[in-house]
């Protein structure tokens, strides 16, 4: 929302005061067609060379994802503390023999069923059956742990940041792609050097639509996109986060409900529960179960 908010108000402002100062758009509209087709098709086509088509295809669901936003929501941080609860606590009560069926089947465990969103990221529910396989196996060493899946968080970002490198990447040449549409529109004006000042005097204006196309692009839509799109990354982040707390304490011999409130202290402020909302559904899961 943001992203569209953002657009309005560089489109108005820029070109509403270009047009209040005695500007005329009809230059710029007759030049923008071909000025256009130039800086995108060689952006398009540089950006393509660059990048295989999975990276491509990655780069355009980035840029739907920095309009629509973060990935996780309050609510879905709510849900893993709970989710995270429950199986701190039948691991903690039952033994790991017991956390059997939720651990090698998530897709059909009637613990993962209650959180759907959750269930369905892969990385997430990758990430919570993989460290419980590991104490399976009595990889049971806290400090270890930790490290282990510092690796696998740091190696899935690394993957998620790709797209927002890659839109850097084009932005970084707008600009210079605008100069080479602009010095083709000054070698075609020089050559009707001999036609009227008033005929030049458009040719050149249509030549400069390609740098500031160029250049406006670049800082005012694909950079602020990459930008956009990072920071949402690095905000999603805190949810594997606070998996990795809460299965690090839970190595190190926490009670579950120790293991939440350590992962619930790794939760952006704004999307944090307060402590008795967490508790009172701790107290809920117990008495359900």
């Amino acid at each position: 929302m943001t992203i569209i908010i953002g657009l309005v108000t560089v489109f108005g402002l820029v070109f509403g005061g270009f047009m209040l100062s005695g500007g005329n758009m009809e230059i710029v509209l007759h030049a923008l067609p071909f000025e256009g087709m130039m800086i995108g098709g060689a952006s398009l086509g540089s950006f393509i060379m660059a990048n295989s088509f999975g990276m491509a295809k990655k780069s355009a669901g980035g840029i739907l994802k920095s309009v629509k936003g973060n990935k996780w929501k309050a609510k879905d941080y709510t849900d893993l503390l709970n989710l995270m609860f429950e199986l701190s606590r039948l691991y903690k009560t039952k033994g790991i023999l017991a956390l059997d069926e939720h651990i090698e089947n998530p897709e059909a465990s009637p613990i993962f069923s209650k959180y759907p969103k959750i269930q369905k990221e892969h990385f997430a529910t990758d990430l919570i059956v993989d460290s419980f396989r590991m104490i399976a196996m009595q990889f049971d060493d806290a400090f270890q742990m930790e490290e282990v899946i510092n690796r696998k968080l740091k190696k899935h970002h690394h993957e998620v940041l790709a797209p927002a490198g890659a839109l850097q990447t084009v932005s970084d040449g707008l600009p210079a792609i605008g100069i080479v549409a602009a010095v083709l529109g000054v070698i075609k004006t020089m050559a009707s050097i001999d036609q009227p000042p008033a005929v030049l005097g458009l040719m050149i204006g249509g030549a400069l639509v390609g740098t500031f196309l160029g250049v406006f692009l670049a800082y005012c839509m694909v950079s602020p996109v990459s930008a956009r799109l990072k920071q949402i990354e690095d905000e999603d982040a805190a949810f594997y986060n606070v998996i990795r707390d809460i299965i690090v304490a839970m190595v190190a011999g926490h009670s579950p409900n120790i293991c939440v409130e350590i992962g619930r202290g790794s939760i952006p402020t704004s999307m944090q529960p307060g402590f008795a909302e967490v508790e009172t559904a701790q107290r809920e899961l117990a008495l359900a179960a």
